[in-house]
């Protein structure tokens, strides 16, 4: 018998080394030509290694989580004939991408704004997990009914460590479910009817850690391992707040026009997609930014340069399961709320399923950002690092306020009201430019009108 050393390959210009983030074999397992390997992240694309040889696996480089350098050997395969073969260092790249996913900046969930951002609660099956594929599959059983989209709460049943036998699962994903708890019956699985590893991740994410619990119950303590996107995401907030001095500006603007405006466009919308309130605000934004260009902008810190961007690629913050992603609207100055009512959706759907493209994914000059319905009055978002400035409109509330009476009185009226935060790179941009940017944003908001107008 030989041995077979197959080393990381080069998977992308300029990339030095990727991080392990999944196993589909371990020591002892066959493995069949093309067989898959291991995920492999990288900071623009998750990538899945194929086998190019059949044999059994003697050795692996490492445990997930670990970052392994190009041409360092990945997995050591005993193949049938003598001698030891290696893997060229320079071998071809895989071959098919798992899911490319570029992470720009740590953003709050894009849903208030824009229903379509709002993320389902399954993994992405382009991001899943497959280690329990490296296990003997149970006999199919029939497809189990559909679970809810959201997990009932506990109270009303007791949880137990024996999972149930109509569950689709490997042995491995039932020990890790028995020992964080979980009782899969709960659990919705991605695809397939199969609940993977990176369903129970999706669960414990949703749950923030464990899932409801009754009052008065104690929780396990838990280790979780930060790794994936999750590392990614940890590494590039650390970057932005600790490179760029940020400062945060709140402005309130009555959007009781612009909300009755809207209702009349989907009214005669036909054919059209239904309007929310982002495609307003990203026209508002666009037809605003000319007339302050330090506001769309990318600072290159070591060059010491800052690069201002005549077109609008605005990147759209958007919760999913694998994390918080930033695909990218390109030229969103030349769209009309129509076309961007559908770019909104697309992107969003593809950021949340993994067809998402790279240049989907990167190459945004400012950022637009909510928390949703869970807003509340203002946010401080962080900075897409390395844009200088990123918007993050929040929860529209009705209050009491004193209008004019059209006779050069006041009375007092129901209005609709949202507050518009912005975080800026004071190296770049100066608390006036900051607060002009917004007042004008704002009598765009409150005179929708000018919004259509040529």
């Amino acid at each position: 018998m030989g041995k077979f050393t197959f080393r990381l390959p080069d998977i992308g210009e300029g990339i030095a080394e990727a991080e392990i983030v999944g196993w589909h074999v371990k020591v002892g397992d066959r493995v069949e030509e093309d067989g898959r390997l291991a995920d492999m992240m990288t900071d623009k694309a998750t990538v899945e290694m194929e086998s190019p040889v059949s044999g059994t696996v003697i050795e692996v480089a490492g445990e997930v989580g670990d970052v392994i350098a190009i041409g360092s050997p990945l997995v050591v395969i005993e193949v049938e004939g003598e001698g030891i073969v290696e893997e060229p260092a320079a071998a071809a790249a895989p071959k098919a991408p798992v899911v490319e996913q570029r992470i720009e900046a740590e953003n709050p969930d894009a849903g208030d704004v824009e229903k379509a951002v709002t993320a389902d609660h399954g993994a992405p099956a382009s991001t899943r997990s497959a280690r329990a594929d490296s296990l003997e599959p149970a006999p199919t059983p029939p497809a189990p009914a559909p679970q809810p989209a959201r997990p009932e709460p506990v109270e009303a049943r007791p949880r137990t460590p024996v999972q149930s036998a109509k569950v689709l699962a490997s042995p491995a994903v039932r020990v890790r479910a028995q020992e964080l708890g979980i009782d899969l019956g709960e659990v919705r699985p991605a695809e397939d009817g199969r609940i993977r590893h990176a369903d129970l991740d999706a669960f414990l994410s949703y749950n923030a850690g464990g899932g409801f619990r009754a009052p008065g119950t104690k929780g396990q303590d838990q280790q979780v391992k930060v790794i994936g996107l999750r590392r990614r995401i940890a590494q590039n907030m650390a970057e932005s707040k600790r490179n760029i001095p940020h400062f945060s500006y709140v402005e309130e603007c009555d959007v009781t026009a612009l909300e009755e405006m809207r209702a009349q466009l989907n009214s005669a919308r036909g054919e059209k997609p239904k309007l929310t309130m982002l495609p307003l605000l990203i026209t508002a934004i666009c037809r605003t930014l000319p007339h302050f260009p330090m506001i769309n902008a990318r600072f290159d810190d070591e060059g010491g340069v800052v690069k201002r961007y005549g077109a609008v690629h605005l990147g759209m913050a958007t919760q999913t399961d694998a994390g918080l992603m930033v695909p990218v609207i390109r030229d969103a100055q030349d769209k009309n709320i129509w076309q961007l009512a559908r770019e909104i959706v697309r992107l969003a759907n593809a950021a949340r399923d993994g067809s998402a493209r790279s240049d989907e994914l990167s190459g945004s000059t400012l950022t637009i950002t909510s928390l949703g319905p869970l807003g509340g009055v203002a946010t401080t978002p962080v900075i897409n690092r390395p844009e200088v400035a990123i918007i993050g409109p929040n929860r529209i509330v009705e209050r009491p306020m004193f209008v004019s009476d059209g006779q050069g009185g006041e009375r007092i009226a129901k209005r609709k009201l949202m507050n518009v935060s912005i975080s800026c790179d004071h190296r770049v941009v100066d608390g006036w430019d900051a607060a002009s940017f917004v007042q004008a944003l704002k009598r765009l908001i409150e005179t929708p009108v000018l919004l259509l107008a040529d």
